[in-house]
């Protein structure tokens, strides 16, 4: 075989997974997509291109009177934005502290964080609702802004630990002789050039909230306060299933921010991703 048959066989094969991948990934967005346009309220006559279409379902969600879709849809923009920017602040102040100094607790710290990242939050259901009721943060979304940023950063701080490892200290010694102090390191020389890894980290906590249904439905009380997971299920489970084609309306509106965010932040994610692991 020579090398020219060799190399279109790797290419068909490459081309053909990548195919396969796509079919599995586009398959069930297409139907779900496809349902929120049926006309009924059941998913047992829809259809993935249905002929009569309508926007029908996505109209009623923005309708005040017929439903709380635009509450539930602020209050988790809400959870996401507050959760992304306390968690990516503290992450960025941890990961510098835990690359660049050596005191008393690093490494035990370290060994906690490592401890803590093979535990889901769903593992301590009983604690956290106790903790919310004593502390008087049930049905609030403060409550879950602290679940989320503390489930978030024992994994996230080992991840851009080892990002931040990847810069040289001699910058931080050239700016030290400069006389900059270390605030002044970390905000004009380190910080900008950790950019793909907090904006990977960004992401991962956007998208929290969103995916999130346990946590919330445990918390969450009031119906003016629920998140998009929350709010979606309750519809359907107090119609007894009939709002289905409605579901798939909200569920095809949740991936319009994070579709967003992902496109804006496309070219920090891959060396973000990928650098983030050379060092521990």
């Amino acid at each position: 075989m020579d090398m020219k048959t060799s190399k279109w066989i790797r290419l068909t094969i490459t081309y053909f997974v990548i195919f396969m991948v796509m079919v599995v990934i586009l398959y069930p967005v297409l139907w779900v997509f496809g349902s929120s346009l049926n006309p009924g309220n059941s998913l047992s006559g829809s259809s993935m291109f249905p002929e009569d279409a309508t926007f029908k379902h996505y109209k009623e969600l923005f309708d005040p009177e017929k439903s709380d879709y635009l509450i539930w849809y602020w209050n988790t923009l809400k959870i996401c934005f507050l959760t992304m920017i306390i968690t990516v602040a503290m992450i960025a102040f941890m990961a510098y502290a835990f690359s660049r100094y050596r005191f008393v607790g690093r490494k035990y710290g370290l060994m906690t964080f490592l401890i803590l990242q093979m535990i889901p939050n769903f593992a301590a259901l009983i604690a956290i609702y106790v903790l919310a009721v004593v502390s008087g943060l049930i049905d609030t979304h403060i409550a879950l802004i602290l679940i989320y940023v503390g489930g978030l950063l024992p994994m996230n701080t080992w991840l851009a630990k080892g990002y931040f490892e990847t810069i040289p200290k001699e910058l931080d010694e050239s700016a030290k002789m400069d006389g900059a102090g270390h605030f002044k390191i970390f905000w004009s020389i380190i910080l900008p050039l950790v950019k793909p890894i907090l904006s990977v980290i960004a992401l991962f906590a956007f998208i929290t909230p969103f995916t999130d249904f346990i946590l919330a439905r445990v918390i969450l009380r009031s119906e003016s306060n629920y998140t998009l997971a929350v709010g979606l299920y309750d519809m359907v489970a107090n119609n007894f299933g009939a709002e289905f084609t409605k579901f798939a309306a909200g569920a095809v509106l949740i991936a319009i921010p994070i579709s967003i965010l992902f496109l804006s932040l496309q070219r920090y994610l891959i060396s973000g991703l990928t650098s983030g692991g050379t060092k521990g």
